[in-house]
């Protein structure tokens, strides 16, 4: 009993006085004259200590909203209507109601078979019966408030339907606390509690020496305490601005483009031939308000032709067909991050360089575990005269380890138009099993060439998105966007 004593809160000693058994919270609230939310807090604290067990009841009641009110002193809309018109018969524009309540009389009236529509709204003489009764709806809001387990079957499906109307009708739920002492609580109810109490010691008292022969409230470290959710960054995002801050110490630069662009920078830059199967509706989006985009100076626009149509000065012989400017100018949601590279090096670079982007991009697909409709992409490029292939496999498998956290890496052979060699990256998901990260190869020379890139250019496109899954331990690349509040909270070490 006496570890007891000690360990009990000062808001604990203050409510010890007035417990006893089927007390309420309103009633402590009242003896003890602390607020609400602290007697609460102690009684839930001693309830952890075994001294005492807190009972909730909850009660449902259905009251009455303001309409509700209302229409229990006027009377419902469709009640009104029935009498305006077991008088005389009325036009819609002699109704004497309210513009909102004239829909619902009507309505509900139709349903009881009690008027007939023409030119003028009629009673029938299932009307007149009608109105010369009690309706069971009238009966049911003359009766309110009620606790919802008091209705019968009848009154809820009334209930039912007249929840439906807005503002009408309601149910509030209020909750009841009381308490039972347990063998501990009673035993603690009748001990006298020390007024020589401490809650903390403080400097002065280790100063002065006036901490002897004082009782110090003992803690318990061990005990339940709520929860605090603090404001944090969503896992999401916090992984990619890790990304970021990675790559940035690495000495890359970050490059921006727009999310509208146009299939130039999208593809023909990229020397991807107007006629590829990639650029089709099946697996690109493309705009239909404006159509076109504006495209760069002729000088860069004719070198791009030029390349497409018969190589440039590369050694290459193109794609040997005519180049159509009108379909460069086509505006699309890009299609890859490989779009920003494209505009980067057209505008200009400084051999040597490492660049990056995280960007949005869009493209026709089935939603499932491992594919999504919009996503992100890292999209990046390094050029020097010291690369080569080797020197890209050794990145991607730094890429996949270090920042996604894969244990297993392996490389496939694969085809891009705007890379030779290329490469594809897939790891191993502990529950996916394995999965492809993107891809990457050299530039072909009719992109860095026809720019005026003079050395290899090594380029990636990354599944940023599968890449979190990997890191953040998910098995579900759609569950990186979700609404989940507990997978929200959960720390993470990235």
């Amino acid at each position: 009993m006496q570890e007891l004593l000690r360990s009990l809160h000062p808001l604990e000693r203050r409510i010890i006085p007035f417990l006893k058994n089927n007390a309420t919270l309103a009633d402590l609230v009242k003896e003890s004259r602390l607020q609400e939310v602290e007697v609460m807090r102690a009684l839930q604290w001693l309830e952890n200590k075994e001294v005492l067990k807190i009972n909730t009841q909850t009660k449902e009641t259905i009251t009455l909203n303001r309409l509700g009110k209302e229409y229990k002193e006027k009377g419902l809309p469709e009640r009104r209507l029935l009498e305006q018109i077991k008088k005389k018969k009325c036009t819609l524009q002699e109704i004497k109601l309210e513009k909102t309540e004239i829909n619902i009389a009507i309505g509900e009236l139709k349903k009881k078979s009690a008027i007939q529509l023409e030119k003028e709204i009629e009673i029938t003489e299932q009307g007149k019966k009608l109105a010369e009764k009690e309706w069971p709806e009238e009966k049911f809001l003359n009766t309110l408030p009620k606790e919802t387990k008091n209705i019968s079957p009848e009154e809820k499906n009334i209930y039912e339907q007249l929840k439906k109307r807005k503002d009408l009708i309601s149910t509030e739920e209020t909750k009841t606390r009381t308490i039972t002492l347990t063998d501990l609580g009673k035993k603690l109810s009748k001990e006298k509690l020390s007024e020589n109490f401490v809650e903390s010691l403080t400097h002065a008292m280790l100063q002065e020496n006036t901490w002897r022969n004082k009782e110090f409230r003992k803690y318990d470290v061990e005990i339940n305490v709520p929860k605090v959710f603090a404001g944090r960054r969503q896992p999401y995002m916090e992984f990619l601005n890790k990304i970021k801050f990675k790559l940035v110490q690495l000495g890359f630069k970050e490059m921006n483009g727009p999310l509208i662009e146009t299939e130039f920078y999208n593809f023909d830059v990229l020397f991807q031939p107007q006629n590829h199967p990639a650029r089709t509706w099946t697996d690109t989006y493309h705009l239909k308000y404006p159509t076109t985009g504006k495209l760069p100076d002729d000088l860069i626009v004719n070198k791009i032709k030029y390349a497409h149509e018969s190589g440039a000065r590369t050694g290459s012989t193109g794609w040997k067909y005519k180049w159509n400017p009108d379909i460069a100018k086509l505006l699309m949601p890009r299609a890859h991050a490989t779009a920003v590279s494209a505009r980067q090096m057209v505008h200009g670079i400084q051999v040597p360089c490492k660049y990056f982007t995280i960007s949005r991009v869009y493209r026709p697909d089935v939603l499932d575990a491992t594919h999504l409709i919009e996503f992100n992409q890292l999209d990046g490029f390094v050029t020097d005269k010291s690369i080569n292939f080797r020197t890209l496999l050794g990145m991607l498998k730094h890429f996949a380890i270090e920042i996604a956290g894969a244990e297993e890496v392996k490389f496939y052979a694969d085809y891009y138009p705007f890379t030779e060699p290329s490469v594809q990256i897939s790891a191993k998901h502990p529950k996916l099993g394995w999965v492809e990260l993107g891809g990457a190869g050299i530039f072909r020379p009719e992109i860095t060439e026809t720019l005026g890139i003079d050395t290899p250019v090594m380029a990636w496109g990354l599944g940023i998105d599968r890449l979190a899954m990997f890191k953040l331990g998910i098995k579900d690349i759609r569950y990186l966007f979700s609404q989940d509040l507990k997978w929200l909270r959960e720390p993470r070490i990235l």
